[in-house]
């Protein structure tokens, strides 16, 4: 049997023209959607889902093209935008009954949260983003040696063919490399977890690739036009960030207080996949930002 989130309830929602996304839906109480990041699923939430659910609706999709949600055909730039994606999820939720939610993102998911906040500011209450820079600040900080570490960004980030190619021929290789070096706690993402995200990842590596392609395209221009416009998150903002323990190269509260105003930042003593290593810290900083 599959992973699933405990005590919680699966349901397809159709969010756009011929495209449905699968949640996990538990708890009661104000709403709050969490969105999984790269190569993940929904589950990275597991543990996070099931604290929050004990005074709030949880709604954990997976997002377009990953999990078992559809993955449409790129189309064009915009099939797999944050935008696009972003939208999506403001569907779901008023599908499933919440016109005002909070949001929370970490990876993929927060600059799909991200861009959510940006363009529907009226229905997203608070934004956290865990482990991530803001699309257009990422490829600014990438520079010299230190973008060895996204080297992935730029795979991906090529015109259709040569990296599906590349990375169905070795998906496994390729999607593991990621659960292995960006953790310090490899027990936290247990055998039958981690077999589900490389199962996931392998079914999905059009719409992967195509994700990250519209990264370094369309969703640059969407930030870059909202920044001319001095557009800003009008909501209470948390950003986690896990601690590398050497300097970046980038001042992370910084470039994020350039879009958020009311914004704490704080560091997490972990790996990437924060809400899998550090559930505890990561479900209080989410519920300190609800009480803001």
């Amino acid at each position: 049997m599959a992973p699933a989130i405990a005590h919680f309830d699966y349901q397809r929602v159709p969010v756009a023209e011929g495209v449905s996304l699968t949640a996990a839906v538990g708890g009661t109480g104000p709403a709050i959607v969490l969105l999984h990041g790269f190569p993940q699923t929904h589950l990275m939430w597991r543990h996070v889902a099931a604290d929050l659910a004990t005074d709030h609706t949880v709604i954990c999709p997976d997002l377009r093209g990953y999990g078992a949600s559809d993955k449409p055909t790129e189309t064009d730039a915009t099939t797999y935008s944050k935008r696009t994606m972003g939208a999506d999820v403001v569907a779901l939720a008023r599908a499933l009954g919440h016109d005002r939610f909070a949001l929370a993102g970490h990876d993929r998911g927060a600059l799909v949260a991200f861009r959510a906040a940006l363009d529907h500011p009226t229905t997203i209450s608070h934004l956290a983003c865990l482990d991530v820079l803001p699309t257009l600040d990422m490829w600014d900080a990438m520079h010299g040696t230190s973008a060895a570490v996204g080297f992935h960004l730029y795979l991906m980030a090529q015109p259709p063919g040569l990296p599906e190619q590349l990375i169905a021929a070795g998906a496994d290789a390729f999607f593991g490399h990621f659960l292995d070096v960006w953790t310090r706690n490899p027990d936290a993402i247990p055998a039958d977890v981690r077999a589900a995200y490389l199962d996931a990842s392998r079914a999905a590596v059009p719409s992967i690739v195509a994700d990250y392609r519209a990264s370094a395209g369309v969703d640059v221009e969407h930030d870059q036009a909202d920044r001319a416009a001095g557009r800003t998150l009008a909501m209470p903002v948390a950003v986690l960030q896990q601690d590398w323990g050497v300097a970046l190269g980038y001042d992370a509260t910084a470039l994020w207080g350039a879009w958020a105003s009311d914004l704490r930042h704080t560091t997490v003593t972990c790996g990437h996949f924060m809400a899998e290593e550090a559930p505890t810290e990561v479900s209080k900083a989410l519920r300190d930002l609800l009480a803001r």
